[in-house]
């Protein structure tokens, strides 16, 4: 399959993409991304992920000089181009080229990447996933920043744990997962952390859709009750709604996914069966 890539206004294969030595995404990290995909061959809620990347912009202080709506052309563009029904996109702004190795450019460097959508074996959605936690605290964490050191510095402890992600959590609270937010039911009772995490667009249409069948609380969530819950799931845009069946070696509940992550699997499911931008 083959893919393209759009770089500060212009259109070529990906592999083919470059960037100068001096760009200060690469030197000094001063970075952004944000990834959304299709469904049914359509941009799913594209306009929430582009405003989402235009505020983790202005929040990390790096010009925006677009609009949604150009973002949103080029977007269509590549995916045309790609000739492929379901795609990824990555969406990477960095501070542009530096003179010095600290000061970023008036002009940033805008990459728009398509790419296959990750697949996830069908009995990840079944089986539940497995996690570990973590002590920490990403900085800046309403930005989508390309800062993953920590999760890279854990993939062999994720790997021996027999685990496949990390749930960070910081002086008793949780916040996220390293891509995906994370959700506890308590009974019929739904909540997910409201602070020093990104909002995930798949977190809100889960809300959303939740709000139709149980009673949803976005609060601070204290660390134990990820023990007392009677379920526990992520949502992400990979993801999508997927069990966790087990944290740190211990199996939650009957270590299974629950009939309620279920309903609200199913009911993602249909909403995205007829996805419209």
């Amino acid at each position: 399959m083959r893919h393209y890539c759009y770089i500060n206004g212009h259109i070529m294969p990906a592999q083919q993409g470059k960037i100068a030595i001096n760009d200060i995404g690469l030197l000094r990290g001063y970075a952004l991304f944000d990834y959304c995909r299709t469904y049914q061959g359509k941009p799913f809620m594209r306009e929430k992920y582009l405003q989402r990347f235009e505020r983790s912009a202005t929040l990390l202080g790096i010009p925006f000089p677009f609009s949604i709506a150009q973002l949103a052309d080029q977007m269509s563009q590549l995916h045309r181009l790609t000739g492929i029904r379901d795609i990824a996109f990555r969406l990477v702004l960095t501070g542009g080229y530096t003179y010095d190795g600290v000061t970023p450019s008036e002009t940033p460097n805008l990459l728009i990447i398509t790419e296959d959508i990750p697949y996830i074996a069908p009995e990840k959605f079944t089986k539940g996933i497995h996690i570990i936690t973590d002590e920490y605290q990403r900085e800046l964490p309403e930005v989508k920043s390309t800062n993953y050191t920590r999760l890279i510095m854990l993939r062999h402890k994720i790997a021996q744990a027999g685990a496949v992600d990390v749930l960070f959590h910081k002086d008793g609270y949780l916040s996220e997962l390293s891509r995906s937010n994370i959700f506890l039911f308590h009974g019929d009772l739904l909540v997910t952390p409201n602070c020093n995490i990104l909002k995930g667009i798949t977190r809100h249409v889960t809300i959303e859709l939740a709000r139709q069948i149980f009673k949803v609380e976005e609060r601070p969530v204290q660390l134990d009750e990820l023990w007392q819950a009677s379920e526990v799931f992520t949502t992400g845009t990979t993801k999508r709604i997927m069990p966790i069946t087990q944290i740190d070696g211990k199996v939650i509940v009957e270590g299974r996914p629950g009939p309620r992550t279920l309903k609200l699997l199913k009911l993602f499911e249909e909403f995205t069966s007829c996805c419209e931008d």
